[in-house]
């Protein structure tokens, strides 16, 4: 059990046991997760009622709340390092709730889009002050630890999602789906209201201004573990969302098999689950390098097995979701610590650091994603191809980050507030 406390030696978390604090940053991360992966079965029954009728088109509902998510993290990130990170996150929440029900007035192509990237700008905070509030508690393989341990419940939300969805299709008409994301995220709301302590010290409060906005950001974008990590995951972002852009076609169109889609693609998020479980028992003990390094190096290995398979024609069904499961597992590995390692050396400026790590990560993520996406042809090659490619970037860029050295443990150098 990690005994948490602050940088000034208080309980880091009062009021919130250690499990109960991991479940609730987990919950936080869901609501992302779930804006996301509970729209797929929707998909088509959205297309119809909107009237869209270019299939590529209906990526854009994934789309524009990925890119509103990103971007909007800039924001939340100097707010909640100077008013504090529990009434931005309530506050913010709250108005997830209030985008999801606008959602259900939706009428065509147009206003769907944009009330999914209302959505998205809302629901932001969610990923800003998950890992800030984590690395205000929590520093080094114990923050990586937490995160670990907070993606096993969160993961379970992809594995759940397309079904939950699916489910919902089942008892009522599409808008139901987005009553259900304004009632968790109420549920959310409640939560943080009654048990969630402020995590930000008044000795790190900061100024909202253009030279602190500034003097934060350069501090990222100089620190080359801050940035070369951050980019490192937005690639293997950009090929996640790739294939969760395209993954309804393909069993659609594909394999002609849109009946297990849910099934299968539990499945292969089901390994991220593991990954991430995996990764909480051996970090401390390994390091986040060693392991994540070594799980890049697996990504990048099974899907460059997939492309050749793909690309040769001997694509099934069985070989895609054989292969994919193994892919994420990898992802999940390698995420989970990079996201870690980006945050070790700027703590201190930990909501303004993760605000622009988030919208380096998630509007590059998507935008790759994007372009992976509408690169579908009717088959899966466009997909592996997407994994492969930033899998081999991503490896690019950590390679300059680390000077050509895998697997070294080592410590970030840390800039200190003056």
């Amino acid at each position: 059990m990690i005994e948490a406390t602050t940088r000034h030696g208080g309980p880091a978390h009062p009021g919130m046991g250690f499990r109960q604090f991991v479940a609730f940053i987990a919950a936080m991360m869901a609501i992302n997760a779930l804006g996301i992966d509970i729209m797929l079965p929707a998909l088509p029954a959205m297309s119809s009622a909107l009237g869209i009728t270019v299939e590529n088109q209906r990526q854009f509902i994934i789309a524009a709340y990925v890119l509103g998510f990103g971007a909007a993290q800039l924001f939340y990130g100097p707010l909640s390092d100077r008013v504090g990170r529990k009434p931005v996150l309530l506050v913010s929440l709250s108005l997830f709730a209030v985008a999801s029900i606008a959602a259900t007035f939706s009428t065509d192509f147009t206003t769907i889009v944009a009330a999914r990237l209302l959505q998205g700008v809302v629901a932001a905070s969610s990923r800003v002050l998950a890992v800030s509030i984590v690395r205000d508690c929590y520093s080094g393989r114990q923050m990586a630890r937490v995160m670990s341990l907070s993606f096993i419940v969160f993961l379970a939300v992809p594995i759940l999602a397309p079904s939950i969805g699916q489910l919902i299709l089942m008892a009522g008409p599409w808008p139901w789906i987005f009553y259900f994301l304004a009632a968790f995220a109420i549920a959310v709301v409640t939560w943080g209201w009654f048990k969630l302590p402020e995590t930000l010290h008044e000795d790190y409060r900061r100024p909202i201004s253009v030279a602190s906005i500034l003097s934060a950001a350069r501090e990222v974008v100089t620190n080359r573990y801050a940035l070369g990590y951050t980019l490192a995951t937005s690639l293997l972002f950009g090929g996640l969302m790739g294939y969760i852009n395209s993954v309804q076609q393909i069993f659609a169109d594909v394999f002609q098999r849109p009946a297990i889609f849910t099934t299968v693609f539990a499945a292969t998020a089901g390994t991220m689950a593991i990954g991430s479980f995996f990764n909480s028992r051996i970090v401390e003990r390994l390091g986040t390098r060693l392991v994540s390094h070594t799980a890049l190096l697996g990504f990048i290995a099974i899907s460059g097995v997939h492309l050749a398979v793909a690309a040769a024609g001997y694509e099934t069904v069985l070989s895609f979701a054989v292969l994919l499961a193994a892919t994420m597992g990898c992802f999940a590995l390698a995420a989970s610590n990079f996201n870690s390692m980006a945050m070790e050396p700027v703590g201190h400026i930990a909501g303004t650091a993760s605000s622009i790590q988030g919208f380096l990560s998630t509007t590059g993520g998507a935008l790759v994603g994007l372009l992976i996406g509408q690169s579908f042809n009717g088959t899966t090659i466009p997909v592996a191809a997407g994994f492969f490619l930033t899998g081999v970037g991503s490896l690019a860029m950590v390679l300059l980050v680390e000077r050509g050295k895998l697997f070294q443990a080592r410590n970030a150098p840390v800039a200190v507030p003056a």
